[in-house]
């Protein structure tokens, strides 16, 4: 038997996940509220909650499994990318038990172990699968043809998808995180404004676009009606939503035909959107995918999915040494 402790502090959430062959014992998430009052991440804040709340956490993680820290055969924890003072928090905490106990350290890519979450619970996806990445840093579409072996064939060239969700709804006057907010005025509304959709050849991305329209649009109707933004809010959120959402799909659906794919994946925390989720089981009746979404637990920053993949790479040998340093910019 394996079992590993798993440790994720990229953002804003600590997270601490007991995993044993490959099966999630527990997952225990501390949430930032803070961040908030200030619309985004403020570094430094969640720096110190990573701090207050990585040792209660790990804690509360070892106790549901049923476990001991002297259980454990590994220590796995995200390396980047992230905010680099709270990986530091992290990576600090993971290589004192590592040390202490005397077992190997996995680093992860944060990236990578968001596609892996796929395999906290089945059904799990056939190789190779295309795995559409979205959150407020990153929105990629991957070729996954094993475990470790993943290849990034279209990325977006400036916003991710998830900045474009939270900087509309700042112009909405929604606060932060807009995202969710967003999702659930939009299930209210008709999208019946159309913002255009940017023409990028090949299977990259583009949203900043998307964001300078909605912006335009609402500055005009303004000017027109002081009450614009307050009497629309649902058809202003459900006509982003969907715009942002057939970007996605589109591309999804490009990338199927030129690999020839139709086991699709999502993950991310901006795949927990319902009108995402939605389109792709949509798209893949149509189409006859073989789509995979996860449960909402698993979208967000957690640290189930870092150890899921710190056991695929635990089989592989995949070790680290001590003397690793996090990486905010840590490439794919």
């Amino acid at each position: 038997m394996i079992k590993i402790l798993a440790i994720e502090s990229s953002c804003d959430e600590t997270s601490a996940a007991i995993i044993s062959d490959g099966r999630v014992l527990s997952n225990i998430i501390a949430n930032q509220d803070i961040h908030a009052e200030y619309g985004g991440v403020v570094p430094e804040f969640a720096s110190r909650s990573h701090q207050e709340n990585i040792v209660p956490v790990t804690e509360m993680a070892l106790k549901k499994a049923g476990s001991e820290l002297k259980e454990m055969n590994a220590i796995a924890v995200t390396v980047g990318p992230g905010l680099m003072g709270a990986l530091l928090v992290g990576v600090s905490f993971a290589k004192s038990l590592a040390y202490g106990l005397n077992i190997p350290l996995i680093e992860v890519n944060h990236m990578q172990a968001h596609i892996l979450a796929h395999f906290a619970e089945p059904p799990f996806p056939s190789f190779p699968f295309l795995c559409l990445t979205v959150s407020g840093g990153h929105t990629q579409i991957v070729l996954v043809r094993d475990h470790l072996n993943m290849q990034i064939i279209g990325q977006t060239l400036d916003d991710a998808v998830g900045e474009a969700f939270d900087k509309s709804g700042k112009i909405f006057g929604l606060g932060y995180p807009a995202g969710p907010v967003i999702d659930k005025l939009a299930q209210k509304g008709e999208a019946n404004i159309k913002f255009p959709q940017p023409q990028i050849p090949g299977l990259d991305f583009s949203f900043s676009g998307v964001k300078t329209a909605v912006l335009y649009h609402v500055q005009n109707e303004v000017r027109k009606d002081a009450d614009y933004i307050k009497n629309n809010i649902e058809r202003l959120c459900a006509s982003l939503q969907y715009t942002l959402v057939q970007i996605l799909i589109k591309k999804l659906i490009k990338a199927s035909v030129d690999h020839n794919i139709k086991q699709i994946a999502i993950a991310g925390g901006v795949s927990a959107n319902s009108g995402l989720r939605s389109a792709i089981i949509e798209t893949g009746l149509k189409l006859g995918w073989q789509t995979y979404i996860p449960r909402f637990e698993y979208c967000t920053d957690n640290a189930a999915m870092i150890g899921v993949a710190g056991y695929y790479k635990f089989l592989a040998n995949q070790f680290s040494s001590l003397d690793i340093t996090p990486s905010a910019r840590l490439p794919f």
